[in-house]
């Protein structure tokens, strides 16, 4: 049996800042998958065939940001008008095409998701476009549907077609509310206007509004982040993200360390180490707590049941995903996929399926295609489990809970978990560390691997 700080952490009188040295990655998850090649007349015969998932959902890419903040490693493609407007009209054609095939009448969709970039940097007009496209998928009764984006220029004409037209969460980026951490991380507008922004949206009679902030900004301390958590409260939003900043290569503050700079506030300099973002986030989540706030996920709360938070928790179950525009990830019959993030090849492998005539599916564009993953049920649990703070054991077969018991066991002396009667449920510190745990626990599987024919398919997961 081989056991590693990588999986388990270390022992130390303070798990919460110490059980691992680092957050290196926002998400976790194993190799099982090979890339595949699909012909075009497979592509197009995948369309014709129902769907077999049980939950599914769309995924709707806009890539289009008018600045790049300095946290961010995957900007694509500036602002400007004509180009939003050429992509989302093919963008509004092709879900049309697909709203129409077997494949997606075949099951209602319980979620969609319009992701970016900054899916408000579109028109009022092509708001209201994208929800009647939208609208032609078969919907469960009262699906989530989320239009994520950020406060500045999202103005009302944008907001009454946007919720006149089926969208009903709205997910801001507002990452902190103090203007001078804002204004150095790239951020438009102030505290005063996106707290007064927020109040006047938060009035609606049923949509859900949704912010996310981030912990471990640079000039970020512990007083501010207090005044930010504070802030949330006060917005009247009626759900909140909490991320910690994570030290991905490519970002403007990436670049500056590596010239010994920090990107900090003209007051401070500030930079939250990992022991630092950890108690940022103990002193978040204890604030909601406090408040009554629900606890959704390992960063995520509500302050009353309109916010569902559907996406993101279907998403770690190993859905269906249907993606539609350049950037998008999702999955069809199983096999994953992520379109190609080059505007220009999109466009041109549209333009080239226009000339050969009538589409009867979506156009395939430049991407990867991934095999299905065998162990995509099992895994989902356990990504699901764990990103909630509680793995529900009685979804594993007894084998398998006991071929991961010696894990189990090290997380609960390392004060990561605790095993209760049938369930292992994950500590403050535990729910910090829960991608890093996720790893650990799929090298676990790695190192020690479960005999194959021992593993029975992974029941369903409640909801």
């Amino acid at each position: 049996m081989i056991l590693t700080p990588t999986m388990t952490g270390i022992t130390s009188p303070d798990p919460l800042q110490h059980a691992f040295k680092v957050k290196s990655a926002p998400h976790a998850g194993r190799s099982g998958s090979r890339p595949v090649f699909l012909k075009p007349e497979q592509w197009q015969q995948w369309w014709q065939q129902p769907s077999q998932a049980t939950e599914r959902a769309l995924y709707i890419h806009i890539p289009f940001c008018r600045k790049r903040c300095t946290f961010c490693n995957f900007f694509e493609n500036g602002t400007n008008p004509q180009r939003i407007n050429r992509y989302m009209q093919r963008l509004t054609e092709q879900l049309k095409i697909a709203a129409d095939t077997p494949l997606a009448q075949s099951r209602p969709f319980n979620t969609v998701y319009v992701g970016g970039g900054t899916p408000t940097d579109i028109s009022s007009d092509e708001v209201k476009r994208l929800g009647e496209a939208i609208s032609r998928f078969p919907l469960i009764d009262n699906a989530e549907v989320t239009l994520e984006g950020r406060l500045n220029g999202f103005d009302d004409d944008k907001w009454h077609n946007a919720t006149e037209n089926g969208f009903n969460r709205f997910s801001f980026g507002v990452q902190s509310f103090d203007t001078q951490v804002r204004q150095a991380a790239g951020r438009f507008d102030d505290k005063d206007y996106l707290l007064t922004r927020l109040n006047q949206l938060s009035l609606h009679p049923s949509a859900s509004i949704v912010i996310d902030l981030i912990f471990g900004l640079p000039g970020q301390t512990m007083e501010i982040w207090q005044q930010d958590l504070q802030a949330v409260i006060d917005s009247g939003v009626h759900g909140i993200d909490l991320y910690q900043l994570i030290g991905l290569s490519g970002t403007r503050i990436d670049h500056a360390r590596e010239k010994g700079k920090i990107l900090g506030t003209a007051l401070s300099e500030y930079q939250a180490d990992s022991q630092a973002r950890a108690n940022m986030y103990a002193t978040g989540a204890n604030h909601f707590e406090s408040l009554n706030w629900q606890r959704l996920s390992s960063c995520h709360w509500r302050r009353d049941s309109r916010e569902r938070s559907v996406y993101n928790s279907l998403a770690k179950s190993g859905i269906e995903i249907l993606p539609f525009g350049a950037g998008a990830g999702g999955s069809i019959h199983g096999h994953g996929c992520m379109n190609g993030r080059d505007l220009k090849q999109w466009h041109l492998t549209h333009d080239e399926a226009d000339a050969a005539g009538t589409l009867t599916a979506p156009v395939q564009v430049p991407g990867m295609l991934m095999s299905p993953n065998p162990a995509a049920k099992l895994d989902a649990i356990f990504k699901r489990g764990l990103d909630s703070g509680r793995l529900d054991l009685n979804l594993l077969a007894k084998d398998m809970t006991l071929h991961l018991m010696p894990l189990f066991k090290a997380w609960q002396t390392n004060g990561l978990a605790k095993l209760e009667t049938s369930s292992l449920a994950l500590t403050l510190a535990g729910r910090f560390w829960n991608v890093n745990m996720q790893t650990g626990l799929f090298e676990f599987l790695s190192e020690n691997p479960f005999v194959a024919s021992q593993e029975p398919a992974a029941q369903s997961i409640a909801s």
